[in-house]
């Protein structure tokens, strides 16, 4: 009898799960993990097999990772302070260093053997390769009531080379990008990986950004896990910034966010790694897992409407 029922619900799932294989078969997905997630190798297997499916169904898929706790981690054990500015980090020249050899060493590596594992052809790439983002340093930012602050050694994009992905993509790749990139001078620059992913999708026209974090998506009152907000367009999205719900980390993924919906992404997810089989829940099913903004709430279709108020 267990045999049937697990026969059925494996049945039922394929069959759920069908038209959006169809629907999103050669499409473009960028998805941008925090670092937190490759914290030890279990989690970093649980995204990846999630994403090896994807890959699987046709999906073509730029993953963009972060590496911020392993940043602080690192730099604190070699006695080195970090300084957070809403929700961006500061980065002097020793912080430079943690960053390069945590991003491009320790995580890019860390993904790309457990792609190998699950017999995912995923190459490691940074903004620095090939010109994949042309950046310049970002000048001090004028704060009313205080001093200049300067970023130190972070970049603002100027352009992203959408080609040097699209040629990976069509050879049957999945890249992986380390979100440092440098100056024309060879200057080395840390950029927000939100950030990085969202001018990614924008310029591959992606069919949507997948940010996956330890939050479980857009909260109303970011102090109860509770308040999930479902869907919401930029202008519901800026008023909550502006009211001050948004905060540390938020803030800038809000701004990414802004951004790429902004420059053409149509479709923006939120959701929770810590949540079993998250990634595939949101692209597979209509209720999703997190929060979805878009530009326009009118845009959504009456079926994602529905699913949305009925998970709230």
């Amino acid at each position: 009898m267990t045999l049937n029922r697990d026969r059925a619900v494996v049945v039922s799932a394929l069959k759920h799960a069908a038209p959006y294989i169809r629907l999103f078969k050669g499409k473009v997905f960028v998805l941008k993990v925090g670092g937190e997630i490759f914290a030890d190798a279990a989690t970093t297997r649980t995204i990846m097999e999630q994403v090896g499916i994807l890959y699987q169904v046709g999906i073509k898929v730029v993953l963009v990772h972060g590496g911020g706790p392993q940043s602080t981690e690192l730099a604190k054990a070699l006695g080195l302070d970090t300084k957070f500015i809403d929700g961006r980090r500061v980065t002097d020249g020793p912080s430079l260093d943690v960053a390069t050899m945590v991003l491009n060493g320790q995580i890019n590596t860390r993904v790309l053997a457990v792609c190998r594992d699950l017999e995912i052809p995923a190459v490691g790439i940074s903004g620095v390769d090939a010109g994949l983002i042309r950046a310049h340093r970002r000048p001090p930012v004028q704060k009313a009531g205080q001093a200049d602050v300067d970023y130190g050694f972070v970049g603002d994009i100027d352009t992203v080379d959408a080609d040097v992905l699209r040629k990976q993509l069509d050879n049957g790749l999945m890249p992986v990008v380390s979100p440092l990139s440098c100056d024309s001078a060879g200057t080395v620059l840390n950029i927000n990986a939100d950030t990085v992913a969202a001018a990614i999708a924008a310029e591959l026209k992606a069919e949507k950004l997948i940010l996956a974090t330890g939050a479980p998506g857009i909260l109303k009152d970011r102090n109860d896990p509770q308040s999930l907000i479902s869907y919401i367009d930029r202008a519901g999205l800026r008023k909550l910034g502006d009211d001050g719900h948004l905060a540390d980390g938020m803030l800038p993924k809000a701004a990414a966010i802004d951004a790429a919906i902004a420059n053409g992404v149509s479709r923006v997810h939120i959701i929770s790694y810590k949540m079993p089989d998250s990634l595939l829940l949101e692209v597979f099913t209509n209720e999703g897992t997190g929060t979805l903004v878009v530009d326009d709430i009118g845009a959504l279709t009456p079926a994602e409407q529905s699913a949305a108020e009925e998970q709230s």
